[in-house]
């Protein structure tokens, strides 16, 4: 997801995003640990993904104080 797409949401569906892409990074987390994990690329995705979105949250925060 690229930050464009980020910074056009609202805060209460980033939080929402931020949530689901937790989740999806610990299943993938224990898929990887059981070795049935097929896509490894998409653990870095939702990494990524969530540090993009957690800048962003930041930078919104920063600005409004």
């Amino acid at each position: 997801m690229k930050a464009t797409d980020v910074r056009a949401k609202s805060d209460d569906e980033l939080k929402d995003q931020l949530a689901s892409l937790k989740k999806e990074g610990f299943n993938l987390r224990f898929q990887a640990a059981s070795g049935q994990l097929e896509n490894t690329a998409r653990c870095r995705q939702v990494s990524r993904t969530i540090a993009c979105i957690k800048t962003i949250m930041n930078e919104r925060r920063r600005a409004a104080s």
